[in-house]
């Protein structure tokens, strides 16, 4: 879409299953208020300068030495790696927990803008960029970014590809833009090294004007091996797709979050499982308010209710917090806010600006975006 410049080891034990599920369910919660303790935490400076009751910073910021680069893209992999993709065809990895970034962006790649990346592991990612006609790419690399091969290069001048989510190691869809009335989307079967456009027969026609948002890699999620949903906004009304084949057939469901102009709708979604999505997004523009920016879903995205309290501003950005049911987090240049009922409410915990967030399994939690900020969730 042209605005914004254009714009995820069972342990074999001799305990009963029921005794299995109460382990795997207290450690669940230890998980989740470990996480939910760095993030309410004040301590005594912040406290001082937030005043009684005012909230504290939750994000470490991580020196990337890229001052100039806007980082749209991001897959955090565990608590010491993650990637970071942006603008200057920039790519970073760090395998320290950001104590240091390693600059692997593919050789050529300096006029474009990556806005999304998937990463599999330290060695084993793929990013997108996004633009019209050939300036959409994928690259894909198996040695942490040493050597990347393209393996996709997009002659249609009508397509302008968005984000890109994968099932798992191997299988992965990406999205483009409407083309000839409907959105189009890539297939591939092999991690990346190959994509195949699918037919569009069960793809419902676009508004007019409806697109997607490059936003924060997080136009295009998935949860499972089959499930997968597409954010759109531009159009009289924000619309959230859903598939349930990977990418073969979609349903779509209107969501309730501001639209009518092509700087509004939904700009990122998460999906803790196949049933309970988050959606944010609103009025990119700074000078625009953006009231009911998120809202929920508990039925796979076929409908979707208004948060109570949504975060003040638009958001461009969120994440399940790692083995919670109920708590999450959405990012935008204006703050970052904080869910602890699943999407019913939020409450703003910070002020800096980030334009995506990821969360690894491990409670790895790390947000990027403008001048170079890339930040990891710390706590005691």
């Amino acid at each position: 879409m042209r605005p914004l410049g254009k714009t995820r080891h069972p342990i074999r034990t001799a305990r009963t299953a029921p005794a299995r599920r109460a382990g795997r369910a207290a450690a669940a919660g230890a998980a989740c208020a470990a996480v939910l303790a760095v993030l309410t935490a004040v301590p005594a400076q912040a406290q001082r300068e937030a005043g009684p009751g005012g909230p504290a910073p939750a994000w470490a910021l991580k020196d990337t030495g890229a001052p100039a680069v806007r980082f749209r893209g991001l897959a955090a992999v565990d608590r010491r790696t993650a990637w970071v993709a942006g603008t200057r065809g920039t790519v970073l990895r760090t395998t320290d927990g950001g104590s240091s970034w390693r600059n692997v962006s593919p050789p050529g790649a300096a006029d474009l803008q990556f806005r999304d990346v998937e990463a599999f592991d330290a060695r084993h990612a793929v990013v997108l960029a996004i633009g019209e006609g050939e300036a959409s790419r994928v690259y894909r690399t198996d040695d942490g970014g040493a050597s990347w091969s393209e393996s996709f290069r997009n002659t249609d001048a009508r397509a302008f590809y968005d984000c890109l989510t994968f099932f798992d190691r191997r299988h992965g869809l990406a999205m483009s833009d409407p083309v000839d009335g409907r959105f189009r989307t890539l297939s591939t079967s092999d991690g990346g090294r190959s994509w195949t456009v699918l037919p569009d027969t069960g793809m419902p026609p676009a508004l007019p004007g409806e697109a997607g948002f490059a936003a924060s890699g997080q136009c295009l999620v998935s949860a499972g091996p089959r499930d997968v949903w597409l954010a759109t906004g531009g159009a009289a009304r924000a619309r959230v797709l859903h598939s349930a084949d990977r990418g073969r057939t979609w349903t779509v469901a209107d969501a309730p979050i501001p639209a009518g102009d092509p700087a509004r709708g939904v700009f990122a979604l998460a999906f803790r499982d196949r049933g309970h999505g988050l959606a944010v997004g609103g009025d990119y523009r700074a000078d625009q308010p953006s009231p009911s920016a998120a809202a929920t879903s508990g039925d796979a995205g076929r409908t979707w209710r208004p948060a109570g309290t949504p975060p003040p501003a638009y958001r461009s950005g969120v994440a399940w917090l790692p083995h919670s049911r109920t708590a999450a987090l959405a990012v935008g240049p204006t703050g970052t806010d904080l869910t602890t009922d699943a999407g019913r409410t939020w409450r703003t915990v910070d002020t800096g600006s980030y334009d995506t967030v990821d969360c690894a399994p491990d409670r790895g939690c790390w947000a990027a975006g403008e001048q170079g900020r890339v930040a990891r969730l710390e706590g005691p």
